[in-house]
């Protein structure tokens, strides 16, 4: 199935030049408002990145051109994002989707707009356990690794730490029920107690109640999987305020640079996990992306440029724009055998991939998909050292 933007859509992406055959819209759904908004510009901006290096090296289908469109999510607003991703499709007319970003709407997204339509999505952020097993014709695809593995690290790093004893918070959503329940089952297993875990709601005003009830229950430390711009700081900042807690543990969900300037003195000696990965591959993403001016060092950057990059080297594979292509080859472009490729080597993966020959897609975050087509994934660990994020290690 082919969809295309009209070349008026890439005359000004263009920077001058004679005007392209075609054009191929690419869907860049993120939450652009709502809880992680101030995560999601450098996630664009690393998406939009592996693009533009697909069509600055002239290498990509014969003259085809590769155009990002915009959509908000909202992050939680499953309507509103199954909305957003229908104008994507019907109105724009996107051949695959780079998003959505957080689970419950990318899984809205994936049932209500990409299956019927037959568009493939590769998320970057969209986490939860459940979508593994979502109904999804083989197009969905993520690399970002799931939280079912989040939960077992975070609980690790917590009985390195020798705690034995925490409450847990979590936002009222896909996220963070599947984060929640697979934190619970390996700290429990590990003899960890956990004293209550109860869920919070975004957007509130007054997280007083919940911090009550969660310092009742006791623990030696706050585990917090929420989000940053919203439930996840209010929660840390009634906790502080009223000297519940001045210790948190956190998931990815919480790693945010806005989230040390306004509470990072608060913060001291707290510590978390995110997705991260290090290596050549992370390296060279972090050259580009500076050079770019695009925030190399915020969560999800790496696994949004890799997304990118994928569905552009499955066009490739497949000869086509399409999202048959792009559904077909997403693994064979990402796994052995094949030449590996890292950030910055878009150009030359199109050319192996033009004579007949394979690839490996490296890529930022040794990209590696397994199973239905999800990462495998490393994870940072970091703790809050003067008021910055320090890594303690990798898992």
């Amino acid at each position: 199935m082919k969809k295309w933007l009209m070349a008026s859509a890439a005359t000004a992406l263009l920077a001058g030049g004679a005007a392209q055959a075609e054009d191929a819209g690419i869907g860049i759904i993120l939450g652009f408002t709502g809880p992680i908004e101030s995560l999601t510009p450098s996630m664009a901006g690393s998406a939009e990145l592996a693009l533009k290096e697909i069509n600055d090296s002239g290498n990509f289908l014969e003259g085809v051109t590769l155009v990002p469109v915009r959509a908000d999510s909202t992050c939680v607003d499953s309507a509103a994002a199954t909305a957003a991703a229908e104008r994507l499709v019907t109105t724009d007319g996107v051949v695959a989707i780079m998003g959505a970003d957080c689970s419950g709407v990318t899984g809205a997204v994936l049932s209500n707009v990409a299956v019927p339509n037959g568009v493939p999505m590769i998320s970057p952020s969209a986490t939860s356990p459940g979508l593994s097993e979502a109904e999804d014709n083989g197009l969905f695809f993520r690399t970002s690794p799931s939280d079912a593995r989040q939960g077992e690290v975070l609980a690790e790093i917590l009985n390195e730490r020798g705690i034995s004893s925490v409450a847990v918070t979590y936002t009222n959503n896909d996220y963070g029920k599947g984060f929640a329940d697979s934190f619970e089952a390996a700290f429990t297993e590990a003899g960890g107690e956990i004293t209550l875990t109860a869920s919070h709601e975004d957007g509130k005003g007054d997280y007083s109640a919940e911090i009550g009830a969660l310092a009742s229950a006791g623990g030696e430390v706050l585990v917090v999987l929420g989000y940053s711009d919203q439930g996840g700081k209010g929660i840390i900042q009634s906790a502080l305020d009223t000297g519940a807690f001045d210790t948190f543990a956190m998931g990815d969900g919480m790693y945010s640079d806005a989230l040390i300037a306004d509470l990072g003195n608060d913060l001291e000696g707290s510590f978390g996990s995110v997705p991260w990965a290090e290596g050549e591959g992370a390296e060279a993403f972090s050259t580009l992306a500076n050079e770019a001016g695009v925030t190399a060092e915020s969560s999800y950057t790496r696994e949004s440029y890799d997304a990118a990059a994928l569905i552009a080297l499955a066009m490739m594979k497949g000869g086509e724009a399409s999202s048959a292509a792009v559904a077909a080859n997403v693994l064979d472009v990402a796994n052995a055998p094949g030449e590996p490729i890292l950030p910055g080597e878009l150009g030359k993966a199109l050319e192996i991939l033009e004579s007949g020959g394979d690839i490996d897609y490296v890529g930022a975050t040794n990209v590696e998909l397994v199973g239905p087509g999800e990462a495998a994934g490393t994870y940072r660990y970091y703790e809050i050292e003067g008021g910055a994020y320090e890594t303690v290690s990798f898992k």
